[in-house]
């Protein structure tokens, strides 16, 4: 009885033992097939997060009145660490305002078809992809004409294109399109008159109807003889790249907006550097500027926009008639050097959905140096507000004009040389934009 009873016990055992084991493996069989699962629907995840991030992603169009939630990313992209951290106290609403997508300056490559330039030739892309355009060619022009929810890429790897008459690359049609300089050099050129197609006015190198997004690790030589460099008659993106730019037009036309997170711009232009103007909605026409480094020589503005004008950061060096000019010009960050013959920074009334043209000054490094004449340094057809950052000005005759309020509570004035502790007293003599004489800055 006794060994027939451990017999029964050994036996239970070694059955238990062997379940476990059973079970044990199915526990793994299981993890690993979810484990691969995971990694499928993370896959899947990242995809489709792509678009849906692309998707979320808005315009500047709107003019923040309230602070909301700080909105940041941070996006790792090529090994390099992209962040961008939405400003809650800027006068524009820039959460949510750059993609994952907009971000990454370099695209997957896998399964992308190569465009190479030709003589005297049209190519058309009409299917959502990444296109690799290269080689050297005269009067080529790639033509984007796909679905309204097509994201189209398209990588210039050491193009040389120069046209007579006619857009380098033309977006008749897309959701987005973006432009991306692979690592060397591109150039394209339009030597001549741009010839319209149809009702559309084609007036620039990189021409598009709908969202454009400029970025990449290369560098891009645009030459306009008689038109822009950049246009776009919906949004305007620049997140990297470096741009030399010699125009005969504006470097850049947004209809809606123009954005930049980052970017090396060298401009030459005979009318503004950045403009920004939306003749059927005067809340659109902006432009906000979070970084990047910008040589400007312009025969007319640094940067212009109906609505708003918004400087986060960057370095700007801008020798021009007038450095910025907007109905609201808000200053929060960056170091910015203004040479102008005319006014230095105009705020006047290019939208009536703003309310009272106002010149804002938060933070940042401000210089400004006038020419003789009937010029300002800071110039609003209403109000100037001062709460910090350091304004720096050199003007024999006017520093600030103002129609409206002045007002004060922080930061650093000095005028010519000086520094005061407070905005002075608008000019006595002259009309709107400038004047001679009174406490207004004349050698103060």
């Amino acid at each position: 009885m006794l060994k027939k009873a451990i017999t029964i016990i050994i036996a239970a055992m070694m059955i238990a033992s062997l379940a476990a084991c059973n079970s044990g493996e199915g526990t793994s069989d299981t993890g690993s097939k979810a484990g691969s699962s995971a990694a499928s629907a993370s896959a899947a995840s990242e995809t489709d997060g792509t678009a849906s991030d692309d998707s979320a992603a808005e315009s500047v169009d709107s003019v923040s009145d309230t602070a909301s939630e700080d909105n940041s990313k941070s996006e790792s992209v090529s090994g390099e660490e992209l962040t961008y951290t939405a400003n809650t106290s800027g006068k524009l609403d820039t959460a949510d305002l750059f993609s994952k997508r907009d971000l990454k300056q370099t695209a997957d490559t896998d399964g992308a078809k190569t465009i190479q330039a030709a003589d005297n030739k049209t190519e058309t892309i009409t299917e959502e992809g990444v296109y690799i355009l290269t080689g050297t060619a005269g009067n080529f022009t790639l033509r984007v004409e796909a679905d309204s929810k097509a994201k189209v890429q398209i990588i210039l790897q050491n193009a040389n294109i120069t046209n007579v008459s006619s857009p380098v690359i033309y977006v008749v049609s897309a959701d987005k399109c973006f432009v991306t300089t692979a690592d060397g050099e591109s150039s394209l050129s339009v030597t001549g008159q741009f010839t319209a197609d149809g009702t559309t006015n084609t007036d620039a190198v990189i021409f598009s109807k709908d969202d454009i997004v400029l970025n990449g690790t290369g560098t891009l030589n645009i030459t306009s003889t008689n038109g822009n460099a950049v246009s776009g008659k919906d949004d305007i993106k620049v997140t990297g790249g470096t741009y030399n730019i010699t125009c005969g037009g504006h470097a850049f036309e947004g209809k809606d907006s123009i954005s930049v997170y980052d970017g090396t711009f060298t401009i030459k232009a005979t009318k503004d550097a950045f403009h920004s103007e939306n003749s059927d909605d005067d809340t659109k026409g902006n432009i906000y500027i979070m970084n990047g480094t910008y040589k400007i020589e312009a025969e007319s503005d640094g940067f212009h926009a109906i609505a708003v004008v918004q400087i986060d950061g960057g370095e700007m060096d801008i020798t021009s008639r007038e450095g910025i000019e907007a109905t609201y010009v808000q200053i929060n960050g960056g170091t910015i050097k203004i040479t102008a013959s005319d006014d230095g920074i105009n705020g006047s009334q290019k939208s009536t959905s703003l309310g009272t043209p106002t010149i804002e000054f938060t933070g940042g490094s401000t210089t400004i140096v006038v020419g003789q004449g009937d010029t300002d340094a800071v110039d609003a057809n209403g109000d100037v507000i001062v709460s910090g950052g350091t304004i720096d000005i050199t003007s024999t005759v006017s520093s600030f004009d103002y129609d409206g309020n002045a007002v004060y509570n922080g930061g650093t004035i000095i005028i010519n040389g000086e520094q005061v502790d407070s905005i002075p007293e608008p000019a006595m003599m002259g009309g709107p934009g400038g004047g001679m004489g009174g406490r207004g800055g004349f050698m103060q």
